[in-house]
């Protein structure tokens, strides 16, 4: 940086998922992250509709779904309609932390992690595979359309 003083950019960042069943998606996430659903903005009764008045061009409309934090701290979450196949291995996945010190035991970290992937299985998630090496535990989980998270 020069000694020119750069303005700070004001951004939001929003987390967005392609998947086949936007609802379902957002049902697990709300519960799984303690989020909230968002509404379709006031006046309309779908997002469809919603988009129409905007004049979003129609190959563009969406019938998604989005998540919000309730306290505001973190991003914002829409599941986005796609039609298209999901990869075999996620580009980007979620970290689930909930709540083991940086420098818990094995013992420790199995002793929260272990029943928030059993809350989540209970969701809908699937266990992939736990991992434990060199003294850190966490669990690979997949959601309903098999996208991978970790929980730890």
């Amino acid at each position: 940086m020069t000694g020119r003083a750069c303005a700070r950019v004001t951004f939001r960042i929003q987390i967005t998922f392609d998947c086949a069943d936007p609802r379902r998606l957002a049902e697990f996430y709300a519960k799984a992250l303690h989020y909230e659903h968002q509404g379709v903005p006031s006046g309309f009764a779908t997002w469809v509709e919603y988009y129409k008045a905007y004049n979003v061009p129609e190959e563009e409309r969406d019938d998604g779904a989005a998540i919000l934090d309730p306290e505001g701290k973190r991003p914002r979450i829409w599941f986005h309609r796609m039609d298209t196949p999901k990869p075999l291995k996620n580009r980007l996945h979620l970290d689930l932390y909930v709540g083991n010190a940086p420098r818990a035991t094995v013992g420790e970290r199995k002793a929260t992690v272990d029943p928030e992937v059993a809350r989540l299985v209970a969701l809908g998630a699937t266990v992939q595979q736990a991992f434990e090496e060199d003294g850190y535990y966490f669990v690979t989980c997949l959601d309903p359309e098999g996208n991978e998270f970790d929980v730890a």
